[in-house]
């Protein structure tokens, strides 16, 4: 004989409780809003099925688990209005007893009978329906709480790296570091902990229709805010960081002033045996950070962006934001730094246009001719210790053809441009040269006698005309966190 199969009593109440609490927790959802969409939902299906202007009352408990729905309808003879009307023979079928005509019926929906009353269609675009406000509820919270933390540096753990992006997670929230916002040749790996700012809220594109949390390690304010984190003199306002310019990855420059005439903002920042700015150098990838103390003295401020280079003077347009900076032959590469890196950070400090004149003649920097000579040209030179115009104009005819991109009619063209920013004319000898080596047709033993023309060629422009001064990235500026460890000295040079 078979046994009677046994059935399990289900403790609906008890889950609605725990799955209510739970929502509540994972999604950081307030107890009373997620009841209110529960009721909105109810609502929207009660209207689907018996029609807008139904008379109709729910009551929803969360901490008892109770979801009920009071459903309202005039008993009539015959129904002239199904939503507000019911007629005596349904209520007598459903009861089992005579009503009376001008009553009202309240028909009670519980949990236990909802599936009759609605269906099971209508139930699963209720529950379509609650996911999916839900789901809205959660996209405005995120974005709300993250948009007010906006410049603020988090800790993350990453859970997926793609070409283009680094996905990070922080308390279950996904965020994104994407490549332009990465540090140049770091790399990043799955489950490390990474630090970042937060630079910037979408309210909507991320992969999962969350907001789109944009993360960034190589904006100027992420450096700034590891500054705040590890040197306590600019946390408490002891020391205020005027002004940052950044390569990421490679260099930067910081300009900090002290209120407190106690403190050596520069000793500050350095820390005992550099301890402070190793930290921040480390977490920046090793990028070098040259520290200089601020002044108002426009003037000296910009001799002390340059720095490790000494500059002899400076003189400034105040109106226009230049200035024109006197260079010591001996310090012009410093000045310049690899392929124009340490005056082009020295510019974006001081806020002032930067050309570089060598001391005892006028000279500008290859770099202002980049657009005119091509990205690799222009590199190619920097490369053979071509730095500034001068040196162009003054360079040996057989090593400039040497160089690929060159031609006899690339070098006139060149040539042209930059006599007419000096406002000087063409030395005729230097072309003759120069068509002579181009043809091949200068002779062989007159190839001392070609440098020797070429070292004429210099001496005719002016007599203070500096020589050609190539570059050594031996003389590269180490990093401040790299330097002594002596404290910095008073001195009005720049520090390091």
């Amino acid at each position: 004989m078979a046994r009677a199969k046994k059935t399990v009593k289900v403790d609906n109440k008890k889950l609605i409780i725990e799955a209510f609490s739970e929502m509540a927790r994972e999604k950081s959802i307030d107890r009373d809003l997620l009841q209110g969409i529960v009721e909105e939902t109810l609502s929207l299906m009660v209207k689907k099925k018996y029609g807008q202007d139904s008379n109709f009352d729910i009551i929803v408990n969360m901490e008892k688990g109770d979801i009920e729905i009071y459903l309202m309808r005039e008993i009539v003879e015959e129904v002239e209005n199904p939503e507000l009307q019911i007629s005596a023979a349904e209520v007598q079928e459903k009861t089992g007893e005579e009503p009376e005509i001008g009553d009202e019926h309240i028909e009670e929906i519980t949990l236990e009978n909802i599936a009759d009353s609605f269906g099971r269609r209508l139930i699963a675009q209720a529950i379509q329906t609650l996911n999916q406000r839900i789901r809205d509820v959660e996209k405005d919270n995120i974005f709300d709480e993250f948009s007010k933390r906006v410049g603020e540096v988090i800790v993350g753990e990453i859970y997926q790296v793609r070409p283009n992006n680094i996905l990070v997670m922080l308390d279950k929230v996904e965020m994104r570091l994407p490549r332009e916002e990465q540090i140049p040749n770091e790399r990043l790996k799955k489950n490390q902990q990474v630090k970042a700012i937060i630079k910037e809220v979408r309210r909507s594109g991320g992969a999962t229709g969350l907001p789109d949390i944009i993360l960034s390690r190589s904006d100027d304010s992420f450096m700034r805010r590891l500054f705040e984190q590890e040197i306590p003199e600019i946390y408490d306002g002891i020391i205020e960081l005027r002004a940052s310019a950044r390569e990421p990855g490679e260099r930067a420059k910081v300009a900090v002033t002290s209120f407190d005439e106690r403190v050596d903002p520069v000793g500050a920042c350095v820390g005992m045996k550099g301890i402070r700015i190793h930290a921040i150098v480390r977490e920046l990838n090793n990028e070098n950070i040259d520290i200089i103390e601020y002044t108002d003295d426009q003037r000296l401020f910009i001799a002390r962006a340059l720095s490790p280079a000494k500059v002899r003077d400076v003189q400034i347009d105040a109106e226009g934001r230049h200035a024109t900076v006197i260079v010591p032959d001996d310090q012009v590469s410093l000045a310049i730094g690899k392929n124009g890196q340490n005056v082009r950070l020295a510019s974006k400090l001081t806020g002032y246009s930067l050309s570089l004149v060598k001391e005892g003649a006028e000279d500008i920097e290859l770099i202002e001719f980049r657009d005119e000579l091509g990205r690799d040209l222009y590199e190619a030179l920097i490369q053979q210790g071509i730095d500034t115009c001068r040196e162009f104009l003054e360079a040996n005819p057989a090593m400039l053809l040497s160089i690929p991109g060159l031609d006899h009619a690339k070098i006139v063209e060149v040539r042209t441009i930059m006599l007419d920013e000096f406002e000087e004319r063409e030395d005729q000898a230097y072309l003759a040269v120069l068509e002579q080596v181009a043809n091949g047709t200068l002779p062989e033993a007159d190839e001392a006698a070609g440098d020797e023309a070429s070292d004429e060629l210099a001496e005719s422009y002016a007599e203070d005309t500096p020589e050609v001064f190539a570059v050594d990235e031996d003389e590269e500026p180490a990093a401040v966190a790299e330097g002594d460890e002596s404290a910095p000295s008073d001195d009005d040079t720049p520090q390091e």
